[in-house]
């Protein structure tokens, strides 16, 4: 956690700074596609599986299956990792449960 983060949380009441503890789930996609059975069935070890993304393009970090940001791949020593370039905006996370008529 970064100094000014940790800062901030002192500022949290006790009950709300538990929940900081819980670990979550994060993972960054580098591409999607969309195959058929036949061709999944098909995959051996040395198949290549071509996407239509562009190395150039920006790589989605996700928190529990929710997209939080999106960034560029970096290379941290010989480890992968993800510099953020933008943060996905509270109000676009959720979406409205659309209301039903009784």
């Amino acid at each position: 956690m970064s100094p000014s983060t940790s800062s901030g949380t002192q500022l949290l009441p006790p009950y709300a700074r538990t929940l900081l503890k819980v670990e979550l789930s994060v993972a960054v996609t580098l591409a999607k596609k969309k195959e058929h059975v036949s061709d999944i069935l098909n995959i051996a070890p040395g198949a290549i599986i071509q996407f239509e993304k562009s190395c150039e393009e920006m790589l989605e970090l996700a928190v529990s299956g929710q997209r939080i940001a999106v960034g560029e791949a970096v290379k941290v020593g010989d480890k992968f990792g993800i510099r953020i370039t933008s943060i996905v905006l509270p109000e676009e996370r959720f979406q409205r449960i659309s209301e039903t008529n009784p």
